[in-house]
């Protein structure tokens, strides 16, 4: 699940640089919303291997 949540992480950061430099303007509030949702994601999985006792592989 952090592999995924990493590979959206990267697409939603991509999504933004077009967003934001004016190739896509919906682009930017979509990538703004990914950003977040994929960023808590990516917390949630480390703090879920941190408890599970691994470590962590990317």
């Amino acid at each position: 699940m952090l592999g995924w949540t990493l590979i959206f992480l990267v697409l939603a950061l991509v999504a933004g640089g077009l967003g934001f430099s004016g190739v896509a303007g919906a682009a930017a509030g979509i990538a703004k919303i990914l950003f977040f949702i994929f960023l808590i994601l990516l917390v949630i999985s480390l703090i879920a291997r941190a408890v599970k006792g691994g470590s962590p592989k990317v």
